[in-house]
């Protein structure tokens, strides 16, 4: 780390300090929300897509508790099933010899698909963020660009020529299914904003990831609930066409809405009421029902990454670690499965709910000082 960087996170701590004497603005909330989304995936990265808790504990004696490298063995890998030509599973080597993954996008990482057993996020270091984090910082950059205003056009230019890098702009070794599929469609001659591919997972949590910086910065600007709404919907489908994720799409800007500008009222009662309306389940019900987290996440609901289990999932953990977010996306990471991205979207509604950016933790990340200097950017035209 250099000595700029090591003042600046010094100062981004104090800040964080001195933020938490005073009663929590939408800005200090929107900060916090955007710090713990960032934190929520780093910190579930190393377990991320482990589908047996028996297994985590086995790597990670105690469990997730801090910032850990990812290890070199993976138990639930199918990364080796996974196409490297298009979205979902399936061939690992085009007929005409080019690939998305390799040639496209991964151009360094091509070599790491075929082995079994190969931790998705292969070498990534403690307090590094998975892919999707990465493009949401893409797209906080392209709304810092222009104003904190977001456009589509903007953000899928931005988003390809950082995809397409020839030298890495991110550490991550495995791209999603529709990272692969619009890039595949791409290659096929679609316009970007037509390049969106469909596949079994298109309706999943990670599709949510990128939604927190654009709902925030444009419900700021103009507090106009069915506007913001409509600016999410169209960015979701740029790479997740999918009517139902869209409803949970509304719903979640909804619920950032309600908890960014809450004047009073507990956080739980409006966690409560989205996962009432969006999922028809009873949250305080399910915390007094089941003792251990398993039997909800893992129990009730898969660890997958699918909306209709990660959805209720993440509510069911935000509503009952409101007030504590620290061992909220501890207990996520330690749940498994597609931990990163569902604790993503838990980490924002944490933070809405307390004001509470964990910023001892978001200085241990591997980029703090530029995803601070990004968040500000993101945040500074509301703040003039």
């Amino acid at each position: 780390m250099t000595i700029k960087n090591s003042i600046e996170l010094n100062k981004i701590a104090i800040a964080g300090n001195l933020r938490g004497l005073v009663n929590h603005s939408p800005q200090m909330r929107a900060r916090a929300a955007l710090c713990n989304s960032f934190i929520a995936d780093a910190l579930a990265m190393p377990v991320h897509w482990l589908y047996n808790p028996f297994d985590i504990y086995a790597a990670f004696p105690g469990g997730i508790q801090q910032f850990e490298a990812a290890p070199r063995f993976h138990p639930s890998s199918i990364m080796n099933l996974h196409s490297t030509t298009a979205g979902g599973r399936g061939v690992q080597q085009a007929n005409n010899g080019a690939q998305v993954v390799g040639d496209i996008i991964l151009k360094d990482k091509r070599q790491y698909w075929g082995i079994a057993n190969q931790h998705y996020h292969r070498a990534m270091r403690a307090g590094d963020n998975t892919l999707n984090l990465h493009c949401m910082r893409v797209l906080m950059r392209a709304m810092a660009n222009n104003n904190g205003r977001y456009y589509a056009a903007h953000f899928l230019q931005d988003y390809i020529q950082f995809m397409t890098a020839g030298i890495p702009q991110h550490p991550d070794t495995y791209a999603e299914s529709y990272h692969r599929g619009f890039f595949a469609n791409l290659a096929k001659g679609l316009p970007p904003e037509k390049a969106a591919a469909k596949t079994h997972d298109t309706a999943s949590v990670g599709g949510l990831v990128g939604i927190a910086p654009l709902a925030i910065a444009e419900l700021l600007f103009d507090r106009s609930l069915e506007r913001v709404q409509r600016l999410c919907r169209m960015h979701l489908f740029l790479t997740h066409p999918d009517d139902n994720l869209a409803k949970i799409c509304d719903a979640y800007v909804a619920l950032i809405e309600a908890l960014l500008f809450r004047t009073e009222g507990d956080a739980r009662q409006f966690i409560a009421a989205t996962a009432k309306q969006s999922a028809a389940i009873d949250v305080p019900l399910l915390v007094q029902k089941y003792a251990d987290d398993n039997q909800v996440v893992g129990g009730k609901f898969s660890r997958a990454c699918y909306i209709e289990d990660s959805w209720p999932s993440l509510l069911y953990l935000a509503w009952k670690y409101c007030d504590d977010p620290r061992q909220a996306l501890i207990a996520n990471a330690n749940l498994g499965g597609d931990n990163c991205h569902r604790g993503a979207v838990l980490g924002v509604i944490l933070g809405l709910a307390s004001g509470d950016g964990l910023q001892d933790w978001f200085v241990q990340l591997q980029n703090a000082a530029d995803i601070h200097a990004e968040v500000e950017a993101l945040l500074k035209p509301v703040n003039l």
